[in-house]
Formats: C-alpha cells, structure tokens, sequence
C-alpha cells in the first residue's frame, strides 16, 4: 500500500500527482496525466490523497463513481493551524500559505460563493485563483507538517486535521447523495398550514388572516412581520417591551399576543421552507444542501443556504425514505456533559458517563439527592456559565462532588477573561481576543468598554470585547468544540464502516449530534449497530481509554417527523 499521494488538477482536466515520504517531499518524479479521475481511479492502493481543497477535486471524482478512502486537504489544515498560532482569521488559501513562507504579500481569500440550489457543491466552480504550482504546494504541505510537529500536542493536531479532512469528504459525499424530499408531501403540508396562496407573492391566506387579528387587537393597522411596528403599538398601548422574541411576548396580557406568536411562527414557515425554499432547493426528490465542516469557530457544521440544519419538525414530514428503504435517525444522548467527564479526567463524572443510561438521573442519584432536574441544571450551569440563581446554588454542589470537571471550565472561562487562547481536546483553538494584539496587559482580565447593541445585534462572546462574555465563551468552547471533534470522528468511522461492510446505505445528513443514514429496509439493523460503533470508536479514538461512553438513540422511520 502506497501512503500518500499528492494530486493537483490542470486547466484541461488532467492531474499531477507524486508519492510523499513522511516530510511531504515528492519520492518519484511527479507525473503528469491526461484526466483526473482515472490517475485516482487507477491507484485504489494510495490510502490517502493530500490535495488544495477537497471541494475543488472530491465532487468530480464522485460524479464519476470513483470516491477516495481518505485525504489531506491543505486549506482545511491551514485553518486549522493558523488558529493554533493565535491567526485566526488570516487567509487560509494554500497560495496564502505559501507567500508567507516566502514573507510575501499575502493575497485574501475569494469572497465566499453565494449558495446555488440544487448545485452539486463545487463541481462547477470557476478556478478561485488561489491555485498555485504543483512544486509551491508540495512545499507548503511539507511545512504544514513541521508546524503540526510543533504544536503543543502534535499527534492529537494530526488527527484533528485527518478528521476535519474527512469531514470534508463526508460533506461532499451528503451532497452527491441528497436528503430524500416528498415535494408533494411538503405541499400538502404548506396548504394545511398557510391556506391558499395569493397571486402576487403575497402573504398566503392564514397570515393574512392572523395579521388581520392582531391589526385588530392593536386597533389599528400593524404590521407584524416588521418588529419595531409591533414594538411601537405595544407602546401606544401602554405595554413597554424591548423586543418581539416569543418568550417576551409570552408575558404579556394583551389579546395580540396569541395570532402575533402563530403568525411569527408560520411566517417563519413560509420564508425559510415554504414554496420558494421547494422550487429552489428540491430537485429529483432530493435536498441537496452544501454542508460547510467546521463552519462554526467552535468546528460546528454550517450549510451554504438552504436552512438544511434548521428544518422545523412540521417540516420533516416531508422528508421520507425511497419505497423499501428506510431513515435511521441517530441522536447522541447528553453528548457535551460525555465528553465534559472525557476531557476534564474527572474519576467520579467519567463513572457517571460510564454508563448507557440517562447520564442526568445518574448524577442526580450520586449529588442531588434524586432530583434529575437540580443534576441538569447544574451541569448545563458548568458547561454554559449560568452565575445567578439556582444555577449558582446547584452548581456549588456539582463542584464540590466532581472538583476536577468544574475546574477545567472554570480555567477555560477564566483564560478568556484574560484574553488568552484556549483548546479543545484535539488543538481546535479559539478565536483571540478582541484586542488582544494591542494589549500590554495580557492575562489580566480587562474591564468592559462595550456599548449596549442596538435592537436586536447580537455580538458574539468569541467577539466581545466584555470579559465575562468573553469567557463564558471559552467555557462552551472547550466542551461544544471537543464536541464537534468528537462528532467529525464518529462520521468518519460511520462512513469507513458502511463502505467496508458492503451496505448500499448512505449518510445522507448530519447536525451537531445527529445523523441520518438512508438505507434499504433489510439493512437498518447493520445500520444501527454500526452507528454504536463508530461512537465508541470515536470516543477511544479521541480521549483514549476512558470509561465514558457514547450512546445513541436511534429510531428506524419511513419519516423523519417520527423520529422524535
């Protein structure tokens, strides 16, 4: 078996290509071929393929049939790597890299592409021009490879980098498949929900309906697709509020309150997955969404349109298995408190998870005298930074029973009050401080000098130039970020199990904790179990041996509203 290849394209289709030792250098001469797809097709021994950016090459090789087991992909790494150093936000492309090795001016990125529905991801991209000569980007592999050496915990880098490589393939691979979509389903259910629709592009009948109900609530015409109208006749109604968020609205006694919720509710139906969203997005009975691995800071997956990862469960009834096959919906069960007790090292909280059972009724049994409520409470407290109330009450009780996992909370929210860096298990490294280049006074934590955001901003906690904000950040992130780890190593052996068993499933979605294999009925069995496995393996594969466990709901549906 030969390790590691290197491969470019060319302008008429071709490849370059060459063997790499261990420090990236070619070990042959590189060779130069006429297409693409057969100089991989004819290597199936090559076990990984070191390229620019898999969204460049990987959905041409799959719309010939030709998949790869594994790759490198340098502007995956990049990213990563700069984050390490504290650059996040710098260029990532390859020929970025590059011209900072030679201390050149370094060129920007491309702007990001605007989504195109029912586009197969990148196949039909223009050339970014970010390209560079086979020989530059050998040369910046080979120093990717010397950086990752030079981290603080080189083979845990390595495998973060392998993993979000192969996330990158995962996401290709989801989009060549597609979700499976009823269009007529989701029709009938728009019809039940929105009543006709309206010549024009206007509003369908029952918003019109309700918007009619809370004009006449109000006294007067009110727009309440338009927030600060609604804020403003709440007002003239001698009710003070500061924004139309539902649990706001949900305080107050005034008849508007109940058509304005349904009518938000349903208005959000119809511009994120209304009969737009299925001309644009459904095609062939397919939704295929580009996926974006590690689109988040914390390495949390994002889509390039198409709202994949918020499809409201009303919706979901539409998203129904092929005639003899079927969904098998995975949930991970309370995974950020699992990998707390697997990155905290924390004997007592790794006890709690050791187990396959409610993880929240164990630490009740164990610190909160049986009461579930108090045991999730405290624990959602440490991991997200909840200070006042019973929050702060339960979460005393929670430190002083498990002093090692509150702990590495607190020292991660405490760093970012500092403005320093922190990381997840696997080196995945927060964003820095806002500021931070310019402070004299690094690890002191500053006050704050924001000012109140105007209606409705959200200024992000990585982003925040306000201390405790700051560090209720890198609280989450430590844990959400080791996470996601956690989740691109699970979808990496799911995907290398289901092709080495010969099935015909296929992962066709994920979300942060959540997947979705689409496979023939007979199969659904294998499916599952093969899911379980590959958490486990993730976990060993991850935090090493450990005795916190993994485990999964699973439901095996025609539809995916069934599920849960």
């Amino acid at each position: 078996m030969t390790e590691r290849w290197a491969l470019a394209t060319t302008e008429t289709g071709g490849a370059l290509l060459a063997p790499l030792d261990s420090t990236g250098l070619p070990t042959a001469p590189v060779l130069t071929e006429p297409d693409l797809v057969e100089a991989v097709r004819s290597r199936p021994d090559v076990t990984r393929w070191v390229w620019r950016s898999t969204a460049e090459i990987y959905p041409r090789l799959l719309a010939a049939g030709v998949p790869v087991a594994r790759c490198y992909d340098i502007e995956v790494a990049e990213s990563l790597l700069l984050a390490h150093e504290g650059r996040l936000g710098e260029p990532r492309s390859a020929a970025a890299a590059h011209a900072r090795l030679r201390n050149a001016p370094v060129p920007p990125d491309p702007p990001p592409r605007s989504a195109e529905p029912g586009s197969q991801s990148s196949l039909f991209e223009p050339q970014s021009g970010t390209d560079l000569p086979f020989g530059d980007l050998l040369q910046v592999y080979a120093d990717q490879l010397r950086r990752h050496d030079a981290t603080a915990h080189p083979g845990r880098m390595r495998l973060l980098t392998a993993a979000e490589s192969a996330g990158m393939l995962v996401a290709a691979e989801m989009n060549r498949s597609g979700l499976p979509w009823r269009a007529d389903v989701h029709r009938d259910v728009l019809h039940e929900l929105l009543g006709e629709r309206y010549a024009g592009g206007g509003e369908p009948r029952r918003l019109a309906e309700l918007a009619d109900e809370v004009s006449a609530a109000f006294g007067r015409r009110v727009r309440p697709d338009l927030p600060a109208d609604v804020v403003k006749a709440f007002a003239q109604a001698g009710i003070k509020v500061r924004s139309t968020r539902r649990w706001e609205l949900e305080e107050l006694d005034h008849p508007a309150v109940e058509p304005l919720i349904q009518y938000k509710k349903l208005y959000r139906i119809w511009t994120a997955h209304g009969w737009s969203w299925l001309q644009d997005w459904v095609r062939d009975g397919r939704f295929r969404p580009e996926y974006q691995p590690g689109g988040t800071v914390s390495g949390r997956w994002t889509t390039n349109g198409g709202g994949a990862l918020q499809i409201p469960k009303v919706i979901r009834q539409a998203v129904v298995a092929d005639e003899g096959w079927r969904l098998v919906v995975a949930d991970a069960d309370q995974m950020e408190p699992r990998v707390l007790a697997a990155i905290s090292r924390d004997r007592g909280l790794m006890e709690v998870a050791g187990h396959d059972g409610d993880l929240y009724t164990s630490l009740s049994d164990r610190a909160f005298h049986g009461d579930r409520d108090h045991a999730k409470l405290a624990l959602l407290s440490a991991i997200y930074g909840q200070t006042s109330g019973d929050g702060l009450k339960n979460l005393a009780a929670l430190r002083r029973r498990f002093p090692l996992a509150v702990a590495y909370v607190d020292d991660a929210a405490k760093a970012g009050e500092e403005g320093r860096l922190v990381r997840t298990w696997l080196g995945r490294t927060s964003p820095p401080a806002v500021g931070s280049e310019e402070d004299d006074e690094a690890g002191i934590p500053q006050e704050s000098t924001e000012q109140p955001s105007a209606e409705g901003e959200f200024t992000p906690g990585y982003a925040s130039s306000n201390a405790r904000a700051r560090g209720r950040f890198t609280r989450n992130f430590v844990v959400q970020g080791s996470a996601a780890d956690w989740a691109l190593l699970l979808l990496a052996a799911l995907r290398q199990s289901l092709g080495s068993a010969g099935l015909r499933a296929e992962l066709v979605f994920f979300q942060h904790d959540e997947v979705i294999v689409h496979c023939p009925q007979e199969e659904a069995g294998a499916v599952a179990e093969a899911i379980r496995a590959a958490g486990d393996m993730a976990g060993r594969t991850a935090f090493g041996d450990t005795p916190v466990r993994f485990p999964f709901t699973t439901a095996v549906v025609e539809r995916y509203s069934d599920a849960k």
